[in-house]
């Protein structure tokens, strides 16, 4: 990490951990390996389908910044939109 600000947001940290968990818990699943033990089978293999399609969208559909370059070009774009906005709060 060259630059110092740099810095991941903890919500692609907090997004990308639910979705790992969501697809180790599937694969449990699938293999048979039951982790809420007083589910029902197939309630249980629902529901954790449920979790890792949910965890998956969510994770994915929002900005996800790992790199520097990601995180430099969503400071961009924040300041054009901050910048956007002012121009618009002025006219008024």
């Amino acid at each position: 990490m060259d630059n110092p600000k740099h810095s991941i947001n903890a919500d692609t940290i907090a997004r990308t951990i639910i979705l790992v968990l969501a697809l180790v818990n599937q694969v449990l699943a699938i293999a048979g390996k039951s982790v809420i033990s007083f589910a029902d089978n197939d309630i249980y293999q629902m529901v954790s389908l449920g979790w890792t399609v949910v965890a998956s969208v969510i994770a994915w559909w929002k900005n996800n910044s790992f790199t520097c370059t990601a995180c430099e070009a969503d400071a961009w774009m924040k300041a054009k939109l901050e910048a956007k906005k002012d121009n618009k709060d002025k006219e008024e």
